[in-house]
């Protein structure tokens, strides 16, 4: 199942994030880049219905779907998990080279974040992985991977 994972997020730069706040559901769009423990991380600004939300209830859930025809067999991945802002320059300096390789960003995404206006960092801690489709067997099912910070459980 991680195999699965680390496979098909690799082929997504966007994921749908869900936030909530007072019982009210929403749904973003976001690209994001992840780090061999399959953290998400994304770049918002903070003044975002999403942050706020975020700045508010941490939990979250998203899915990372490839765009399919209707003939198509639908597929893809799912998370639950909760996200926090980076303000650490230092751990935002580190996640550089995951958004430089992964989205063809430049350094100026650093100094962006810097400023109180500026797209921010953001981490997504997933606890649970789900993988819904046919991944090579030919069935289609659901299928979870409980995660904890980079461990299989």
């Amino acid at each position: 199942m991680e195999k699965i994972v680390r496979e098909y997020i690799e082929k997504s730069p966007h994921m749908s994030l869900g936030t909530s706040l007072n019982n009210k559901p929403w749904v973003c769009e976001l690209n994001f880049v992840f780090d061999d423990q399959l953290n998400l991380y994304f770049r918002s600004l903070e003044s975002r219905r999403h942050s706020q939300e975020i700045a508010e209830n941490p939990n979250v859930a998203g899915n990372i779907v490839a765009q399919h025809t209707p003939d198509e067999s639908v597929h893809g991945v799912y998370f639950e998990g909760t996200a926090v802002i980076i303000e650490d320059d230092n751990k935002r300096q580190k996640l550089l080279p995951l958004f430089q390789s992964r989205l063809g960003t430049d350094e100026s995404i650093i100094e962006e974040a810097r400023t109180a206006d500026g797209h921010q960092f953001y981490k997504v801690t997933v606890e649970s992985w789900f993988a819904f489709g046919d991944f090579g067997d030919g069935s289609i099912d659901k299928y979870q991977l409980v995660w904890n910070g980079g461990t299989e459980q």
